[in-house]
């Protein structure tokens, strides 16, 4: 085990040099230094797990020193040395982030106890740092998130169904992470060194489908100025990704399931046949079997792209992957917009845990961004939650009696679905106060 490493920063050559004798007794690897500066001077050629410094000094202060070493290091335990007539000083030193305070004249025994203490604090916060991360690493599967029981289903198969070259339909609803799904799937696989090519077939129109897939000859129609490489020439070696297949027209599915059998196609306007070696992942967010009954998907195709099918679970169903989507999220965005959101508010997270997320991991990560950008503090907050929080939910904007009384009156009616006689009852007034104090704060009724 190593020692730790401490040094002593104190002007009076006695007291480092008596300081430094009884660490050094206890075990531990000791340093000195006469002045602020040449403190800082050491710091910067070396690390140190704690510093002792005194507050007078000539020249650089202690409290100067703290705030150096802490900007250099924030995880650095620095005890502040003072006399009696200075713990006004040592107390506010801590509000900076000064570990503990030590008083002259010194215990040794009151000493080495103190550097035992901060030791074992330090190594609780390794340790729970290197849990963290292992956590971390445990939950996260390419760019996908999830500790659910749910979640760690799909990263088993998608581990098993990887390193096939079988055709693989994902299935779910918008904002689940399909994308993220097939990317994982093309990144696990022996294709990972070939292409990522995605086509949103639902964004492109039909009538521009078969260039973008099969590509062009230079001519082929008034716009052909060049000849222009297809999706299916571009994902050749790697693999070929179609989101939102449900939404391709009949005539080009018929086009598309050809291909699929023989990995044989033609550029429009072209004579000359063309071969692409590709993998094929499919997704969509539509019901395939009720699309062939109502007859707008055709069956065969359904049958070539369902060889390997698994659907992506809803976030309603995998709600405790929210605190670490949430933080991943909001550790991303307050590194975009250079704000020190860190942290949700408990409240804030409740309620994030007992919505529905129609939207999913999509309207959650736009939840998180517009929070940060639009949060003021060092927290999220519900009332950054606007999608979640309802007017009856969020906290007054004041604390004048007029606005906390609305929001109160506004709060029951919510949680009583406006029953104006259990509201009156429970807020100690008639009906006709109720009705008056509802006109004068303009509330109104969901309904």
């Amino acid at each position: 085990m190593s020692k730790t490493r401490i040094m002593v920063v104190d002007d009076e050559l006695i007291i480092r040099e008596s300081l430094a004798a009884w660490l050094e007794r206890d075990g531990h690897h000791v340093e000195m230094a006469g002045s602020g500066e040449e403190a800082m001077e050491k710091l910067a050629a070396t690390h140190y797990d704690i510093l002792l410094v005194d507050i007078k000094m000539e020249g650089m202060s202690g409290l100067d020193v703290l705030r150096a070493a802490k900007e250099k290091d924030q995880d650095l335990a620095v005890v502040m040395i003072t006399a009696y007539g200075s713990i006004t000083t040592a107390i506010d030193a801590m509000k900076h982030g000064a570990t503990e305070y030590l008083l002259k004249p010194f215990d040794p025994e009151e000493i080495g106890m103190l550097i035992e203490k901060i030791v074992a604090q330090q190594a609780r916060e390794k340790e729970n740092l290197y849990l963290r991360e292992e956590v971390r690493a445990r939950t996260r599967f390419e760019s996908m998130i999830g500790q659910s029981p749910a979640m760690q289903e799909i990263f088993d198969l998608i581990n098993d169904v990887a390193p096939m070259d079988s055709t693989v339909l994902i299935t779910g609803e918008t904002g689940t992470g399909k994308g993220l799904a097939a990317k994982a799937i093309h990144t696990c696989s022996q294709r990972s060194q070939g292409p990522f090519v995605a086509v949103n077939c639902g964004a492109i129109p039909e009538h521009l489908m078969e260039s973008e897939l099969f590509g062009h000859q230079k001519g082929a129609f008034t716009d052909a100025r060049e000849t222009k490489k297809g999706r299916l020439e571009l994902a050749n070696g790697g693999t070929l990704f179609l989101d939102e297949i449900g939404e391709i027209g009949m005539r080009m599915q018929i086009d598309l399931l050809r291909v699929l059998e023989d990995r044989v196609f033609y550029r429009v306007g072209g004579t000359q046949p063309l071969e692409a070696d590709f993998r094929v992942i499919a997704a969509t967010n539509r019901d395939l079997k009720k699309a062939i009954e109502d007859g707008v998907f055709r069956e065969d195709l359904f049958y070539r792209l369902n060889v390997i099918a698994f659907a992506m679970p809803p976030l309603r169903n995998r709600k405790e992957d929210i605190p670490l989507l949430c933080d991943h999220f909001l550790r991303r965005y307050s590194q975009e917009t250079n704000k020190p959101i860190r942290k949700t508010t408990r409240e804030a997270m409740d309620e994030m845990m007992v919505y529905d997320w129609p939207g999913n991991i999509r309207e959650l990560e736009n939840a998180i961004e517009r929070a940060v950008v639009v949060g003021k503090g060092t927290q999220l907050s519900l009332e950054d939650l606007p999608i979640i929080c309802s007017p009856e939910k969020a906290k007054p904007q004041d604390h004048s009696l007029k606005e906390i009384e609305k929001h109160h009156i506004r709060q029951v009616l919510a949680e009583n679905q406006w029953n104006i006689s259990v509201c009156a009852k429970i807020l100690g007034i008639d009906r006709s106060t109720l009705y008056s104090k509802i006109k004068r704060y303009q509330l109104q009724s969901p309904s």
